[in-house]
């Protein structure tokens, strides 16, 4: 690694800026709420200045939705199959040399479209830093769960599934909004929820939710807990049923992606995603180096 910099994970709400250390190492790491739709297409350079002025004055990397149509520039895709060597070759130079924006990625086929931004450095960078082999089911839930397809070390297809949103909107704007109170746990409720979601009918199950209460068949203590059983048992009974994936995440969110996982005959592993953020982005910026 030659030399400090600055590595920022920009997402649409929340903002994480780690200074990495001549030798790869961080030295510092802070989270904010400045994601891109706070900031706004007009603040990002004094954005980028007031981190600078914090952290030191440093050459700055970034990767997310910071380079989407929403953000500082558009970085554009790089399309799958793509390796980190992919990335680092289609930076979007903001300032040449100083401040640079990573490209998100595509996949087109099967009929569909799909694209991602951020995830891409988390995922190629673990696979890089050997955190997850070479080739394997890659997964990071949250917000918009990405579901990748690695071999040998490139990411060759990805699907985007929108599970995380999905509980929000049900949890502050729908029949469930009263219901839906709190945050899901990995209990007896979260798991009746994985298994009801083997059968197919997840729009008649989530109304159920409602009706289950209603005619004193679940408590409302065990509404959230139920429903994300359901939105995270479909999620993975379409992508990863019978399969060992990786999964990107933190520790609460992962033990629920890796219960369901068993629930239907896999076993999950959880890797670091922060980690693995900054082991790509370290990658990226030696390579450009």
């Amino acid at each position: 690694m030659k030399g400090r910099f600055l590595a920022v994970d920009w997402g649409t709400t929340n903002r994480r800026v780690f200074v990495i250390g001549e030798y790869g190492t961080v030295e510092h790491t802070e989270r904010d709420d400045h994601g891109v739709v706070k900031v706004g297409r007009e603040g990002f350079v004094q954005e980028a200045a007031a981190i600078r002025r914090r952290l030191g004055d440093l050459p700055m990397l970034c990767a997310g939705m910071v380079g989407s149509d929403r953000g500082w520039v558009d970085a554009g895709y790089v399309p799958c199959p793509a390796r980190i060597e992919d990335l680092a070759a289609a930076l979007r130079w903001i300032e040449p040399g100083r401040t640079a924006i990573v490209p998100g990625l595509s996949f087109e086929g099967d009929d569909r479209a799909d694209t991602m931004r951020g995830e891409e450095v988390q995922f190629l960078g673990a696979v890089a830093a050997g955190q997850v082999p070479s080739t394997a089911l890659l997964a990071q839930p949250g917000t918009h769960c990405k579901w990748a397809h690695v071999a040998d070390g490139a990411i060759t297809r990805f699907t985007t599934a929108i599970t995380g949103e999905m509980f929000a909107l049900l949890k502050d704007h729908s029949l469930l909004a009263g219901q839906i109170d709190r945050a899901a746990e990995d209990d007896a409720a979260f798991l009746a929820g994985v298994e009801r979601a083997r059968s197919p009918n997840l729009l008649a199950h989530l109304f159920g939710v409602r009706a289950d209460v209603l005619l004193g068949r679940r408590s409302r203590e065990e509404s959230a807990s139920y429903a994300s059983g359901l939105l995270i048992g479909a999620d993975v009974a379409a992508h990863a049923a019978g399969a060992s994936p990786f999964i990107l995440a933190g520790p609460e969110l992962g033990r629920l992606y890796a219960r369901a996982v068993a629930a239907f005959g896999g076993e999950a592993t959880i890797v670091d995603s922060h980690a693995a953020f900054v082991n790509g982005v370290r990658l990226i910026w030696d390579l450009v180096q």
